[in-house]
């Protein structure tokens, strides 16, 4: 019918026929014939799809090497044994190298009127629908095996798949699940739950990984990890939605457990004496205990990620990097896994003896060490290891026995001076008689007073070797580390000084010759004289240097006080004199006769920046041998 509602005529068979061809190419599908003789022919959409040239016929053998050559005797078996009833009706690959192998459907039927051999049909491309198939089955195979269950369902909340690992993580296989709905799996006060996740997937949202809880077929309550995505078909209306849900109840659990540990350990390491200070393999600051906040000043949250030299005071702040960096490449230890005192600086700056043990931790990410510290500033046992270092001094245990030398010494020296004093006197009266005088009597009386006085200066002298001699052990010594530990144990007790300590050391004087015991003796005088000088003073800085002179290193020990006047300086090394309340006057007097034992000298002068500076020098290892040459 036309469009002004004329009726036409019918059209001619021809033109239905050319119609049809045109059609079926337009579908990606052609026609192909085999006739009795044998030969092929192929339209052109059918030529195309096989990859052949199209126009004339072929031979049926020909025909042949244009299917895979897997393929090639089931299509060959198919169309010499059709008949009139069966057809044919297969899939094959190509294989003709002018195109794409592809997948083709091969429908055909025989003409009974004909010989048996004649049957015409249509080639249809179907590689889209083999790819489809194909990934389906791989999907399904991921499905089927996957641990984590795979749900899907409809806008409405109906299960429509339902996988293996659903079946054993909610304990409902597929034919109990498919056709209801997930409420089943929600635990009470759950129940819109799922309409609420549905109501986001309407409106294209996916809902990405969040934990819910659900009810397993037996009662149990387990946690899951939830991800839901829209699903849709080809031309992107929506169908329904898609659920991958995994058991997390373990991990939580055991979440829970290490989360409970942490806190436990956190607990006792917030509440221990020590302080517990992690770093990593650069040196920066990991972890920083609730002690090491009180202990040094800084808060966690300010510290953590900062260099741990921080806490150092120099030089020891710029060395520590490369000790760490030695340490990483050549495994030399040194402190690692044993313990030592050091000195520690707070925030504020000024410094304080500390006991410092490290341990190292080598985890799958990286290395790591904790230290933990012990302030010895205000501690009884550090006390107590500070009277046992000095007990250890064999020849200074004598001084405690000074009191009950003391009658000894004066009841000793009396008898020669009286004496000495009684022959003087004798000689003063010979001479008062003038000419009358015995001059061999004036003479055996002089004599006998200088006897008497070389006595009194060798119980003198007794006395001084007696104090100098004791047992010594003289070695080669790291001076700046017997510094390091006289300073530490110098500042035991000593919190109330709030002294800021700062050390300069000359690398040239690294190493003395010297009785360890007997040089941190003298260090800790002269540290302890100059903390209690500087406890009225405004700025409180004791500053302890070295440097070479020479065969000798030199020490100096300077502080801010308020200085020494002339006068006591210039008798200040003499017994009994002191410029403290309730000093005895002996301690500098011992200090030099111990340096000046060690071939050094000890000496005081006024420190350029107010206060005092007492210097000393030892021998260094140069020294000793030029001495033995």
């Amino acid at each position: 019918m036309e469009p002004g509602g004329k009726t036409t005529g019918s059209v001619a068979p021809e033109r239905l026929e050319a119609h049809a061809g045109r059609i079926l190419a337009a579908a990606g599908t052609g026609i192909w014939r085999l006739d009795p003789a044998g030969e092929v022919d192929l339209s052109a959409s059918a030529a195309a799809l096989l990859g052949c040239p199209a126009g004339k016929a072929m031979g049926y053998d020909d025909f042949l090497t244009l299917v895979h050559a897997d393929d090639r005797e089931n299509l060959d078996t198919a169309l010499r044994s059709h008949d009139a009833d069966h057809g044919v009706d297969l899939d094959f690959r190509t294989a003709s190298p002018a195109a794409a192998a592809r997948w083709i459907n091969a429908r055909g039927q025989g003409f009974a009127d004909e010989a048996p051999r004649a049957i015409a049909g249509v080639f249809t491309d179907i590689s889209g629908y083999k790819q489809t198939e194909a990934q389906n089955s791989r999907f399904a195979a991921i499905l089927s095996t996957s641990e984590a269950a795979i749900v899907g369902k409809t806008l409405d909340g109906v299960i429509t798949d339902w996988n293996a690992g659903a079946e054993a993580i909610f304990g409902y296989g597929a034919a109990e699940m498919v056709g209801t709905t997930i409420a089943r799996l929600m635990p009470e006060g759950h129940a819109d739950e799922s309409l609420l996740i549905l109501e986001r997937v309407r409106r294209g949202e996916r809902v990405q990984l969040f934990e819910a809880r659900r009810r397993r077929k037996d009662g149990e309550i387990i946690d899951v990890s939830v991800t839901v995505s829209a699903v849709r078909d080809r031309d992107g209306r929506l169908l329904g939605a898609s659920k991958v849900a995994r058991d997390i109840t373990a991990a939580k659990r055991a979440q829970a457990a290490l989360q409970e540990r942490e806190e436990h350990l956190q607990s006792i390491l917030d509440t221990v004496p020590d302080a517990m200070v992690v770093i990593d393999a650069q040196g920066r600051i990991r972890s920083f205990s609730v002690t090491a906040e009180r202990l040094f000043g800084y808060r966690a949250d300010e510290i953590i990620g900062r260099n741990v030299s921080l806490l150092m005071p120099s030089p020891y702040r710029e060395q520590h990097d490369f000790y760490l960096h030695r340490y990483l490449t050549t495994g030399d230890k040194h402190i690692i896994g044993s313990s030592r005192v050091v000195i520690g600086q707070r925030q504020d700056g000024t410094t304080f003896p500390m006991e410092l043990s490290i341990g190292e931790t080598s985890g799958q990410q990286q290395r790591q060490f904790t230290g933990f510290v012990r302030d010895l500033t205000e501690r009884q046992q550090t006390q107590q290891r500070l009277h046992e270092l000095q007990s250890e001094l064999a020849h200074m245990s004598r001084f405690t026995a000074m009191g009950e030398m003391a009658s000894t010494l004066a009841h000793e020296l009396n008898q020669p001076l009286t004496a000495a004093v009684s022959y003087l006197n004798g000689c003063r009266r010979l001479l008062a008689r003038g000419a009358a005088a015995d001059p061999e009597m004036l003479n055996e009386g002089i004599e006998r007073a200088a006897e008497q006085a070389m006595r009194a200066g060798q119980i003198i002298r007794r006395l001084r070797e007696f104090v100098a001699r004791g047992e010594t052990e003289r070695r080669t010594e790291n001076l700046p580390k017997l510094i390091e530990e006289a300073s530490a144990l110098a500042l035991v007790g000593a919190g109330q000084y709030e002294v800021r300590v700062q050390f300069d050391f000359g690398p040239e004087a690294g190493t003395v010759f010297a009785d360890k015991i007997q040089i941190q003796q003298v260090l800790l005088n002269l540290i302890r004289n100059a903390m209690e000088a500087m406890q009225d003073s405004p700025r409180r800085e004791l500053t302890i240097s070295t440097r070479a002179a020479g065969a000798m290193a030199e020490i100096r020990v300077a502080d801010t006080g308020p200085g020494v006047s002339e006068q006591i300086t210039a008798q200040l090394f003499q017994p009994f004199v002191t410029s403290k309340a309730k000093g005895m006057g002996i301690g500098l007097s011992i200090s030099r006769t111990i340096v000046e034992a060690h071939g050094g000298r000890l000496w005081v002068e006024p420190n350029p920046g107010g206060g005092t500076a007492f210097h000393m020098t030892l021998r260094t290892m140069a020294g000793e041998h030029a001495d033995d040459d």
